[in-house]
């Protein structure tokens, strides 16, 4: 898949070189051609001097082909800005803003753009929302039989309840992340646009649980 991240600091080159490792195409937008010295000679991907919400520039980086978006630039409003011109000019589904004012970056939230607020940063919790498909573990049992991971859930399974999610997948849904904060829910709880959801499952069920999640639900008989 392709990236297109905004801002060549120590977060948006961590994140280039750890796409990239994956096997992933990447394309950095700096403003300052000297940012990209953080890069190393080793890099392979592109890089665009400009400003990432740009519309040449984004074009120039790929951005209709990517299949995501970082915006990790030092600025809240060009972040959001970028975040906005990619998801709502070019189509990009999965996009995620820094922001450094933890109070703003809950009213992004609320607006649709995923935010990740400066005191809680780091590199993995971008890369667990810019690879959405599978189950990102964040914990194993000590006899490798048990995983809580975050499942990407399809859109069809918005206005579901847990309980149906429970039923259809077999997994025990832990706790969801609701605009930047943990709700344990009920299973009369709904799922709603924007939420990450936290299950438990037996090890050996992940593919099984993930390929349900990924497919939507099935019509109640």
């Amino acid at each position: 898949m392709h990236f297109v991240i905004m801002g060549c600091g120590r977060v948006g080159s961590t994140l280039a070189h750890s796409l990239e490792e994956m096997g992933h195409s990447v394309a950095i937008i700096d403003r300052r051609a000297d940012s990209f010295r953080r890069l190393g000679a080793g890099f392979a991907g592109k890089r665009v001097e400009g400003e990432g919400y740009d519309r040449d520039t984004l074009l120039e980086a790929g951005i209709e082909g990517a299949a995501a978006l970082a915006a990790v630039s030092s600025g809240d409003n060009s972040n959001i800005l970028a975040a906005r011109v990619a998801r709502e000019t070019f189509g990009v589904d999965h996009v995620v803003a820094r922001i450094y004012d933890p109070g703003r970056a809950a009213v992004y939230q609320r607006l649709g753009i995923p935010t990740v607020a400066t005191v809680r940063w780091t590199a993995d919790q971008v890369l667990r929302r810019l690879l959405p498909e599978g189950a990102q573990a964040e914990w194993h049992d000590e006899t490798g039989t048990m995983r809580l991971a975050e499942v990407a859930v399809a859109p069809a399974w918005i206005g579901s309840s847990v309980r149906r999610l429970e039923e259809q997948s077999g997994a025990r849904v832990a706790f969801l992340t609701r605009f930047g904060e943990g709700v344990l829910p009920d299973e009369e709880t709904l799922v709603q646009d924007g939420d990450l959801v936290h299950v438990v499952m037996r090890e050996t069920d992940t593919s099984r649980v993930t390929s349900v999640f990924a497919r939507g639900p099935e019509a109640e008989a």
